[in-house]
């Protein structure tokens, strides 16, 4: 395009070499009136001047508005479209009934085994007050609240929208400003150019401008790239979700952990008191003559074995202890005071079962998945943009004057505008390979969804078909426990009366260790499984209410 400087047509380049005194027989000789009495003679042509300045970039920008308007419903590449939900009705291949005890027990840990399924109910947000304990509430709201991963992903999520706002800016003008002023000496004598005053070699020169420049999206472009990082922001909102119900997830299987050591613990402890008491019996009838000492040899082994039990399960405390106190944002040093043991938990008895068709809207990772899609296909539309032609608008004008008050002249004032398309026509197939690169991307990520959607809809099958077998497991773990202790009783008095060696008594010993063992890691095994159902179905992220509020912009112009 053709540019134009002032009323008289000068090249700025040619005004940039002029001295001083050829600048004074364009823009006029100084007067006794000073600076004050040029401002006055040029306030007309300063008018004239930043009307032409204004009108160039008022232009630009109104050219560029047209074209936004015009061509916002063109954008190369593949629209995306959401994946389908799955075609099942159910989680596994025949109806589940519900995880009920063949024999309605009631174990002494806390309650029924009884469980109920409740097909279609809908998932609370905070799960976890299901338990009816207020020691483990308040320790999932101190990790959500001081939990340093938890403000990591938040922070993430905040980068990838602010990436966004940042994009957006592409669909618009840029204007800036620049000034220059400098102070130059031209060459003198016979080298002296004959526009120069041969009496003044030096000469300053002010020029400051405005320049607008403006990038149309012809094809989309910008806009499928906006749309990408969109997608990214929306993959980090949902990998906000997977932190929060990880991390809730993890307190609650870390607190049921704990009540399960501390229940096998507790249980060996209480086996090797009796070991002792029948140890010192022994002792007491070896001395009186009444049993072999291979009697005592062999009680004294069981009880070494029962005391090498504890010194793990002590140590798996303490490392559980210390995962709890890291969940809730603390140091190993300030141990949380929250204890846990399985009868200060409560067993959900009616758990809610989403239906299949609202798992892939519930579930973190799956929308996650989703979202990873969708910017790959986005990705897919500026691999082909970049292929396309891409057009570009610039403007500028200001003024140029070898003094400060001469830059309000209207003769001073410059303006350009002009207009650039780029085509590239050949590359040796890059930016194709790159195209074909984003579309590969984009069936990578379709497959990777398609494989979360299945791990998903397995984790629920999974939980399902445990809690099944934990309902029955509990009952017959309680079972065992029962028959093993009464089974104890009877074989000590037996052996107190003579009728039984002391073989039979250490084998009941074993069974009733082993009995309560397993009775409490089944009843552990429950409630953790409950735990795993209420985070395969999503942990009702989308019914919280307690998600903490962007910080301000602080900035006071945020648009610089």
């Amino acid at each position: 395009m053709r540019a134009t400087q002032g009323r008289e047509s000068v090249d700025p380049a040619r005004t940039v070499a002029l001295t001083r005194a050829g600048l004074r027989r364009l823009y006029g000789r100084r007067t006794s009136g000073g600076i004050g009495h040029i401002m006055r003679r040029t306030t007309n042509g300063s008018g004239m001047a930043l009307l032409r300045t204004a009108r160039a970039a008022a232009l630009v920008v109104g050219l560029a508005t047209v074209l936004a308007a015009g061509l916002g419903g063109c954008m190369v590449g593949p629209d995306f479209v959401p994946p389908a939900d799955p075609p099942v009705t159910r989680y596994t291949r025949e109806p589940l009934g519900n995880p009920t005890a063949t024999d309605k027990v009631v174990t002494r840990q806390g309650g029924s085994a009884d469980q109920n399924f409740i097909a279609g109910a809908d998932v609370p947000g905070q799960w976890w007050t299901l338990f009816h304990s207020k020691a483990l509430n308040r320790l999932v709201e101190e990790a959500l609240a001081n939990n340093p991963n938890l403000d990591a992903a938040q922070a993430a999520l905040r980068i990838a929208q602010q990436n966004v706002e940042a994009q957006r800016g592409t669909l618009f003008p840029q204007v800036g400003f620049n000034g220059l002023g400098s102070r130059q000496k031209v060459p003198g004598g016979e080298l002296q150019s004959p526009l120069n005053d041969q009496r003044q070699l030096f000469y300053s020169l002010y020029t400051p401008q405005v320049t607008v420049s403006f990038t149309p999206d012809v094809f989309g472009g910008n806009r499928r790239q906006i749309e990408s990082l969109e997608a990214q922001a929306e993959n980090q909102r949902f990998q906000l979700e997977a932190a929060y119900l990880s991390l809730t997830a993890n307190v609650v299987l870390a607190a049921i952990q704990e009540a399960s050591l501390r229940a096998q613990i507790d249980a060996t402890k209480r086996v090797i008191q009796a070991q002792t008491e029948v140890l010192t019996l022994y002792n007491k009838q070896l001395s009186l003559g009444q049993i072999a000492g291979a009697d005592v040899v062999v009680q004294q082994a069981a009880l070494s074995v029962s005391m090498q039990l504890l010194p793990p399960l002590e140590k798996q405390l303490a490392l559980q202890r210390n995962l709890l106190t890291a969940l809730v944002g603390r140091l190993p040093s300030e141990e949380v005071t929250q204890t846990f043991t399985l009868a200060s938990l409560r067993l959900p008895t009616r758990l809610p079962v989403s239906l299949p068709s609202h798992l892939v809207q519930q579930r973190p990772d799956v929308k996650a998945a989703e979202a990873n899609v969708q910017q790959a296909s986005a990705l897919v539309g500026v691999a082909v943009a970049n292929r396309l032609p891409q057009f570009n608008i610039t403007a500028n004008g200001g003024s140029s004057a070898v003094r400060i008050a001469q830059l309000a002249s209207s003769a001073a004032s410059f303006y350009g505008i002009v207009g650039t398309v780029a085509q590239p026509i050949f590359d040796a197939g890059t930016l194709f390979r790159r195209q074909r690169a984003a579309e590969e991307t984009l069936d990578q990520a379709q497959a990777q969804y398609r494989a979360v959607v299945i791990g998903a809809f397995q984790n629920v099958a999974d939980a399902l078909r445990a809690l099944q077998s934990d309902a029955q497991a509990v009952a017959a773990a309680a079972a065992a426990e029962k028959a093993t202790s009464q089974s104890l009783d009877l074989i000590r008095k037996q052996y107190t009366a003579g009728a039984i060696n002391s073989t039979q008594v250490l084998i009941a010993q074993q069974s009733y260790l082993s009995a309560i063992v397993t009775s409490a890691g089944a009843r552990a095994n429950q409630y953790a499984d409950t735990a795993a159902l209420f985070q395969a179905l999503g942990g009702g992220w989308w019914n919280r209410n307690d998600v903490r509020p962007p910080k301000p912009e602080r900035d006071p112009a945020p648009f610089l």
